[in-house]
């Protein structure tokens, strides 16, 4: 899916268009089946400042251009089971360095994973790799920085954020990686701020883990709880898949985020202006060894 999506991304073309081919392309090949097979999360196609989590919402004309650093972040899964893989997409060559700085990044993440590895101390070989870096885009030179508050996750079956988290820069933090389990090292370069806020326009939203039981008086919100049960139950889904089910959905689907059944996930964005990169693998810790599970020729 990866190898495809690298083929069909450039410049010219709606970056609605690629996140539908994307997921179609994601349920063609995982023979997508219900909750038992399928797409994990939203195709992330966060661009230049922001980071993370965004995906157009229905009527978003949003075009790729020459000068944009897009990440595509996406996931697929069997039974719950999910990949959670990121690259990032420049076209203009000014940017290799900070690609290059969070590639690099994310492979001294893995390197250091691993059955009682200490997760502060991956944090910091990861910004000591990253902060190794400079780049220069339009005359200007940029320290690159790690996005302090973003991190990597353990994942379990259909629950892709576990509770524990690898941070990418220095913390004291000395819970160790334990034999068995399964993470997501995802690094974030930047050269603005190298902190995120929350952005306006969101797309993501999750069923909460342990979403509360709760009378829900707008019937409509009942309605559509039972749609997110049905077609997503605890993984992630964005507005323009709920379209298909409820066109009308936003009343209904802000009564359940008040309610705290669902959790809403907005686009998590550095300061205006700057450019961001992420680059992403899972890695899975095996009694004697550590497989990077969605490993490929690209990286």
């Amino acid at each position: 899916m990866r190898k495809h999506g690298q083929s069909i991304i450039k410049p010219g073309v709606k970056v609605m268009d690629i996140c539908n081919e994307m997921e179609a392309t994601n349920r063609r090949l995982i023979e997508a089946s219900g909750l038992d097979a399928g797409i994990a999360f939203p195709t992330g196609a966060s661009m230049n400042n922001c980071a993370a989590h965004w995906t157009p919402n229905i009527g978003d004309e949003t075009v790729l251009k020459y000068d944009d650093v897009m990440k595509i972040d996406f996931g697929t899964h069997v039974r719950g089971i999910m990949t959670d893989c990121a690259f990032t997409v420049a076209f203009n060559p000014e940017y290799d360095e900070l690609l290059l700085a969070a590639k690099e990044a994310t492979e001294t993440g893995l390197r250091c994973a691993g059955i009682d590895a200490r997760l502060g101390e991956i944090g910091e070989a990861i910004q000591e790799t990253m902060e190794s870096h400079e780049v220069t885009i339009k005359g200007k030179t940029f320290k690159v920085k790690c996005i302090e508050n973003l991190c990597g996750h353990s994942i379990a079956p259909y629950n892709i954020h576990a509770g524990k988290s690898v941070p990418i820069v220095k913390k004291h933090d000395d819970t160790k990686m334990v034999e068995g389990e399964y993470y997501a090292i995802e690094t974030f370069a930047s050269t603005g701020k190298g902190r995120v806020i929350n952005d306006v326009d969101c797309s993501h939203y999750m069923k909460n883990y342990d979403a509360p039981r709760v009378p829900l008086r707008n019937p409509n919100a009942g309605k559509l709880l039972s749609i997110i049960n049905k077609e997503f139950g605890t993984l992630a889904f964005c507005r323009k898949w709920l379209e298909e089910f409820m066109p009308k959905h936003l009343a209904a689907l802000k009564c359940l985020v008040d309610a705290g059944v669902i959790g809403e996930y907005p686009p998590l964005s550095d300061a205006p202006g700057c450019f961001t990169a992420q680059f992403e693998h899972n890695v899975l810790l095996r009694p004697t060894c550590k497989e990077v599970i969605t490993r490929g020729n690209d990286y």
